[in-house]
């Protein structure tokens, strides 16, 4: 098995795959069909089995949730020998993002980064306090993570650094930047722009969604990824191998094929 590329995220290497949590957590983004087949297949024990194979195949880097969910099996997992580090998203539904940050720091994170939805909302103000963006990402480093936002819009990452707010790192989302008042589209055109952001930036950028949900053939995703992202960039991609039992062993093939330097030069 050939190894995965790494990149640095601050003081921290990350492979260049880093699997996602978003099927873990029953977000499919497809149908409330699709979301309560999702909750019911990814057990706790499944969802551990998932992070060990991804270990077994080279991977290093979970990202998930801050919520009570992933932060309890996390701790299970850890506890029976688990390896993978974990990129916090915090979770967009606790009253307060600073307690937040400090109970996933608690839980043991090696990077934080602030919630894309939430994130959106703040810079589609009228009158936007960033103010308390800036607290968070500060309590972040101060925790001693490393710091990030999230984003669907592909202008709102070049805002955040225009403004310094003080991101390590950005997450960009390869979809929804146009169609976020239109339900969710999946549109080339947002793929674009937002891999076009992520080229601009110099600091590291993890584009997620790139499969747009389960939309896209992997091969195409992935290539066009790697083909229009840093090499300084990785992916996150969430896997549900209810109907691909091997999706973790294809993706890091795929990200071996396309991430790495001589896949790159190819």
């Amino acid at each position: 098995m050939a190894q995965l590329p790494q990149v640095p995220l601050g003081p921290v290497s990350v492979t260049r795959f880093i699997v996602g949590g978003n099927p873990f957590s029953g977000v499919s983004h497809q149908s409330p069909e699709a979301t309560r087949e999702m909750l019911d297949y990814y057990t706790v024990d499944r969802i551990k089995g998932t992070l060990r194979e991804c270990e077994q195949q080279g991977v290093n880097t979970f990202l998930g949730r801050g919520d009570n969910h992933i932060q309890r099996l996390l701790r299970e997992y850890w506890n029976e020998g688990g390896a993978l580090q974990w990129i916090a998203q915090t979770a967009p539904e606790r009253a307060s993002v600073e307690a937040n940050i400090r109970q996933i720091r608690g839980t043991g994170a090696v990077a934080c980064f602030l919630h894309g939805g939430m994130m959106d909302g703040i810079f589609r103000k009228d009158a936007p306090d960033f103010q308390e963006v800036r607290d968070w990402i500060a309590l972040i480093k101060e925790l001693g993570m490393v710091a990030g936002m999230a984003s669907h819009h592909y202008e709102f990452p070049l805002r955040a650094e225009e403004m310094e707010l003080g991101c390590d790192f950005y997450m960009g989302c390869f979809y929804l930047s146009e169609s976020y008042k239109r339900g969710e589209l999946y549109l080339d055109e947002d793929r674009d722009n937002m891999a076009a952001t992520i080229r601009a930036i110099d600091k590291p950028c993890l584009a997620y969604k790139i499969m747009a949900a389960g939309r896209n053939d992997p091969e195409e995703a992935f290539s066009y990824a790697f083909a229009n992202i840093k090499p300084t960039d990785a992916v996150v991609v969430g896997v549900y191998t209810k109907h691909r039992p091997n999706e973790v062993a294809e993706d890091v093939a795929l990200t071996v094929k396309y991430g790495s330097e001589a896949g790159a030069k190819g």
